[in-house]
């Protein structure tokens, strides 16, 4: 009869980044048939290329799966084996770990320590075993004052013994410990035990039914605090339901098949190692995913684009989502939020509903100090530059005005006057303002087309009343300044007819000498020169005119 088939042991764990990019938490554990291993491991080096938690747990398994054993001497192999790895991994820095490992028959378990990743064991909600840190906090508790809180002391960190160390490696391995039908098993690493008490880890235990709401509840507690930084964490737990119930005739039967259930798991082990590198990847590619929406989204932050800043953060709050990271998923939905009550807020003062815009920059302030005063800069002087904004807009709504009764350059004086102020504020509705200076400086500049027109043409029948009375020279100096104005107003036709009447005015003022002839019924033979261009007095006309 196998010992697992025979006891009911679930296990759910969390592990996370934190506020970093990279985990160096690592969790796994192998269930057996009759034995089962887990592991929760802290990196404490700074290598970028090699996970020295990760290493330090499948050096781990793979020993334990090759002789599964809860006798403290395999306990003491499998250890080593990790230790022998590390060192050997060991090429640009010393690779260093912080490890807990529990290993149970499902009836018994054995713990085992090196650094200050912990195990608690809670029994009837009550903690009755927590393992002891190999610290020099640990080390002042136990000789100085017992009564000491190591969670927050200043030498935790300070480890006396880890895995990796380059000398007298002593591993804490721990006597066999009994287990019972009900038990709650705790591993973390420090990034989880900092921040959560003892006594909130078996109040959150009287909450929860199953290992996954408790894992749930306890990461929601670590949270809660709202830590600028969050250090990686590991939280794994193991509800012992049912433990397996002791028997000799079990026990020689347990022997047996050892041997048999560890070709399966070999087996079952290699397509896990395979599957788990495969999504390593894949989160891999998500995280840098993420991290890109959510730098682009700040720098277009920082440029005052916040609607493209706002499409970055919630293609990156997706990122997370997917990859399941609570510190990034509520991080970028909360910039999205600020983001969005900024612009919400620019629209409303746009449109002049000033309260509202004030609500929004209000609760953009306050949410943004959940974050490290996210947007506390752009919102707190939206805020200030309100009353600049009624200005602005008290001035524009005269310049409409103006506009409206075709004061152009009353309507204009005052556009400028709002856009400086704009300018000056960086005020978001500073573009409608410019659009209205150019639309009424091309009302202003049509007029003052018409009003040229209508000077060149006074000056053009200056001139062909000049021409009437035969003063040809004053025609032409009355024709020249009208056609320099259409030339100047680009009225091209214009220009050409009068082109023509000077030409005609020349004639008339210069004639070509005819050549000499006393013959009168000569000259009556000419014919008669053309005459001005439609409309323009005929030579006729104007001798009619002289008489």
């Amino acid at each position: 009869m196998m010992r697992k088939e025979n006891s009911d042991f679930k296990t759910s764990f969390l592990s996370e980044a934190g506020s970093f990019m990279q985990n160096k938490d690592y969790f796994a554990y192998a269930e057996l048939d009759d034995v089962a291993c887990w592991v929760a491991v802290k990196g404490l080096d700074s290598d970028q290329e090699i996970n020295s938690a990760e290493l330090a747990v499948k050096g781990i398994l793979e020993k334990f799966m090759e002789k599964p054993s809860i006798s403290r001497r395999a306990i003491k192999k499998y250890l080593k084996n990790a230790q022998a790895i590390m060192q050997a991994q060991s090429l640009r820095v010393r690779l260093k770990a912080s490890i807990v490992m529990v290993v149970s028959d499902y009836s018994k378990m054995i713990v085992a320590v090196a650094g200050n990743s912990r195990l608690y064991h809670f029994r009837n909600g009550t903690l009755t075993y927590k393992s002891t840190d190999q610290s020099l906090a640990q080390e002042i508790v136990n000789s100085r004052d017992r009564s000491l809180d190591i969670s927050q002391h200043e030498e935790r960190s300070n480890l006396l013994n880890y895995l990796g160390k380059p000398n007298d490696f002593t591993p804490f391995i721990s006597k066999k410990m009994k287990l019972i039908d009900g038990d709650v098993l705790v591993l973390s690493t420090a990034g989880f035990w900092e921040d959560v008490s003892e006594i909130e880890m078996a109040d959150a235990l009287e909450e929860t039914k199953d290992p996954e709401q408790y894992t749930d509840l306890l990461e929601e507690v670590l949270l809660s605090r709202q830590r600028k930084v969050v250090n990686n964490y590991t939280i794994a737990a193991i509800f012992v339901n049912k433990v397996y119930q002791e028997t000799n005739k079990k026990k020689m039967k347990y022997i047996k098949m050892i041997a048999a259930a560890l070709v399966v798991t070999l087996v079952v082990g290699g397509s896990t190692i395979f599957y788990q590198a495969k999504q390593a990847k894949k989160m891999a590619e998500l995280t840098i995913e993420m991290k890109d929406h959510e730098k682009s989204g700040n720098l277009y932050f920082q440029d005052g684009n916040y609607d493209k800043a706002l499409l970055e953060y919630s293609e990156g709050r997706n990122a997370a989502k997917k990859l399941k990271d609570p510190i990034h998923r509520n991080l970028l939905a909360k910039k999205l939020r600020i983001t969005d009550l900024i612009i919400n807020g620019d629209k409303s003062a746009e449109a002049g509903k000033f309260t509202e815009a004030l609500e929004q920059y209000e609760k953009a302030k306050k949410e943004g100090k959940l974050i490290k005063n996210f947007g506390k800069e752009v919102t707190e002087q939206r805020i200030a530059n309100m009353d600049t904004i009624v200005q602005i807009a008290e001035t524009v709504k005269d310049g409409d005005l103006q506009f409206d009764a075709e004061d152009y350059n009353g309507a204009l004086g005052n556009y400028q006057k709002a856009r400086k102020k704009a300018l000056a504020i960086s005020f978001t509705g500073e573009p409608q303002i410019k659009t209205k200076i150019e639309e009424t400086e091309a009302k202003i500049a049509e007029l003052k087309k018409a009003q040229k027109e209508l000077q060149a043409e006074g000056l053009e029948k200056n001139g062909d009343q000049s021409y009437a009375r035969l003063d040809y020279e004053k025609a032409i100096e009355s024709y020249t300044l009208a056609q320099e104005i259409y030339q100047e107003t680009e009225l091209i036709a214009k220009v050409l007819g009068l082109e023509r009447k000077i030409m005609n005015a020349n004639d008339k003022l210069n004639p070509t000498p005819q050549a000499a002839t006393s013959d009168p019924s000569f000259e009556a033979a000419l014919p008669m020169e053309t005459g001005p261009a439609s409309g323009e007095p005929s030579d006729a006309e104007v001798m009619k005119e002289g008489k």
